[in-house]
């Protein structure tokens, strides 16, 4: 009945430090969540310019 504890054991600490390291992970370049992306600060994105080539149109109506 010895080793059968120990076992036991064993895998109660290993599900509580896979419990507490949370569950974000990078994969294929990109960064997942983890359990807590809804307590996160928001991240703001200043909207840029409708027209993406801005300065070539500028440009081209100078000529």
């Amino acid at each position: 009945m010895r080793p059968l504890h120990g076992w036991i054991i064993g895998l109660c600490l290993a599900a509580l430090v896979a419990l507490s390291t949370g569950c974000q992970s990078h994969i294929g370049g990109q960064t997942l969540p983890s359990g807590y992306y809804l307590q996160d600060d928001v991240q703001y994105f200043a909207p840029g310019s409708r027209n993406p080539l801005a300065n070539e149109s500028v440009k081209l109506q100078a000529k």
